[in-house]
């Protein structure tokens, strides 16, 4: 049972904001920061059946002024390798319990800080390489587990897209239509494993503006906002939450 208290709104407004901003404008790769934050006041499983719609509702909203500009065989690739990801992720989910979960989602917070701090001071460099349908497909099947356990699909295609040089708003169009179609497929098992609840109906109905402000404003911002000061912010919040998920799954 979620209790729709002033906490539930405290973080969550704030955290599908940001979700909302990061998908619609700066490449879905600090998306999962609205699902991870929400994991604080609700279980892991209800935070993602409460998002997961949340989410859906920015691609749809985010499809059409990017519509066309994707680079399509690394959307293609990318989709096609998330099916068995979300395959795997689903026979995950139905044998472990809601602490692992925790570890998973802090865990993967962390990872994604410290590898764009590797970034930023320059000992990790992402070389740009030919298109390859493989890589497209292992990424993808990364991106397919990670999201379907905490909706992170965007880092590891993040890795693959950045390794292709695309422009900035081919990049952004490409992970809108990728994860359009990564949502689709997570809905169903989602449904069959009982993510999905009234409860997490209604979460998602009274956050439902705050993912629309979230998607208008990533759409403004991904032209008029330095990527420097959103994702500062975003490491900062997603460390945070991620140590605090990982203490309480640990005790």
């Amino acid at each position: 049972m979620i209790e729709f208290g002033w906490q539930f709104f405290a973080v969550g407004i704030p955290a599908i904001i940001f979700g909302g901003m990061s998908k619609a404008g700066f490449g879905s790769g600090a998306a999962f920061v609205g699902g991870a934050i929400l994991a604080l006041v609700v279980p892991p499983g209800a935070a993602l059946g409460i998002v997961l719609p949340l989410f859906m509702l920015v691609d749809a909203a985010t499809l059409k002024p990017y519509w066309g500009k994707w680079h399509w065989p690394s959307a293609k690739g990318l989709m096609i390798g998330a099916v068995p990801g979300c395959i795997i992720a689903a026979w995950l989910y139905a044998a472990v319990d809601a602490d692992v979960f925790r570890l998973l989602i802090g865990a993967i917070c962390l990872a994604f800080v410290a590898f764009q701090w590797a970034r930023a001071l320059g000992w990790l460099k992402i070389p740009i390489m030919p298109f390859s349908a493989p890589f497209a497909w292992i990424a993808g099947m990364v991106s397919g587990f990670t999201s379907f356990i905490s909706h992170a699909g965007g880092p590891p295609s993040a890795v693959f897209l950045l390794s292709q040089g695309l422009s900035k708003t081919t990049f952004q169009a490409t992970t809108v239509v990728v994860f359009w179609a990564v949502n689709w497929m997570k809905a169903v098992p989602y449904a069959f494993l009982g993510i999905f609840s009234w409860d997490t109906m209604m979460g998602s109905l009274l956050l439902a503006p705050f993912a629309l402000i979230g998607a208008w404003l990533g759409v403004k911002a991904h032209y008029w906002i330095p990527e420097r000061l959103f994702f500062g912010l975003t490491y900062v919040l997603l460390l945070l939450t991620g140590v605090r998920l990982i203490w309480i799954a640990l005790s």
